[in-house]
């Protein structure tokens, strides 16, 4: 029985070693070198049609090769479906608004992890209805962003500064009143952007993201693959990322940079989020130590569709950026 045991030991650790080789080039390649995500159909309708949701389009690229999307409200004051709903909860909260088609301020809007720019169209159509101008870019390695690594915000703090001055040179515009929204990894660039130029941003959004991305890779790989595996895979995968980011992945980190942070934050996560766990975000809300701050946790929402549920996230993200942009 022994000798049988010690037998189906040798036959499967070679297994298990291949299998955590494997998995762990895989999730340390994609971390830093997602597939990119090919503009779809839902994207070409509203580019082909931007009136239609209210807003005017134009696009821009930085001097450093940024790809970008400017949304301003379209001038008429028409709104999109999307827009009158988010004005009409807004209004109902006792909010005041400026009449539709006004520009208040300015907000850069980070996308998450096999994003891309066009992905957030539909979110900038809701803040341009409130009277906000949207700046997208297209973060490192995702989209058409000519650089082919992510580095989770730890090469990409000057991004968005360099996006909003750009826009404000080339179209003409005041950036003083500005705030910065960003999603999973967008969050991440956004915590190390709003660190990095405390003076630039007005407010900040964080929504669906880490303290720590170690964190989420070791909670991923365990909860995939049990502990004994999961922490191969992890280690592995620290390893595989290191060699493609140019970044040790330990390093990569918001919770030590949101302590820093001194202007109004807003941080929402989904309690049923499997991907970044719910203590993940509220390890990073602990952190902040500025008063002005407020947590929302998006009853049912996983990380996929913590932006698409019933919850009225829009409303509340739009009042936070209404109250301190300005």
């Amino acid at each position: 029985m022994l000798q049988k045991v010690k037998m189906l030991v040798l036959v499967l650790l070679p297994i298990i070693g291949v299998a955590v080789l494997l998995l762990s080039w895989w999730a340390g390649t994609d971390l830093a070198q997602p597939t990119r995500r090919a503009l779809q159909d839902y994207h070409r309708e509203f580019l082909s049609a931007p009136a239609l949701h209210g807003v005017q389009i134009s696009s821009f690229k930085t001097p450093s090769g940024v790809p970008c999307l400017m949304l301003i409200p379209e001038a008429s004051g028409i709104l999109g479906p999307r827009g009158e709903k988010v004005r009409a909860k807004i209004a109902g909260d006792g909010v005041e608004l400026m009449a539709a088609g006004q520009i208040r301020g300015t907000l850069v809007l980070c996308h998450g992890r096999h994003g891309r720019k066009e992905d957030y169209l539909l979110i900038a159509e809701r803040f341009c209805a409130v009277g906000f101008r949207c700046l997208i870019p297209d973060l490192p390695g995702h989209g058409e962003h000519p650089e082919k690594v992510a580095a989770f915000g730890q090469r990409e703090s000057a991004l968005p500064k360099e996006v909003l001055l750009t826009a404000a040179k080339q179209f003409a515009f005041d950036p003083a009143q500005a705030g910065l929204m960003g999603l999973s990894m967008g969050g991440a660039v956004a915590v190390q952007a709003a660190a990095a130029d405390p003076g630039m941003w007005k407010a900040l959004i964080v929504v669906s993201s880490f303290d720590r991305l170690i964190t989420v890779v070791e909670h991923q790989a365990n909860s995939r693959v049990g502990s004994l595996v999961g922490g191969l895979c992890s280690w592995g995968t620290e390893k595989i990322f290191g060699w493609r980011a140019g970044v040790p992945l330990r390093q990569v980190q918001s919770v030590e940079t949101a302590a820093k942070l001194t202007l109004p934050t807003l941080i929402a996560h989904g309690s049923a989020d499997g991907v970044i766990p719910l203590s993940s975000g509220k390890a990073l809300y602990a952190a902040l130590a500025m008063p002005d701050k407020q947590w929302i946790e998006i009853p049912d929402a996983d990380h996929d569709n913590v932006l698409i549920t019933d919850f009225p996230i829009y409303a509340t993200m739009a009042e936070w950026f209404l109250r301190w942009v300005r």
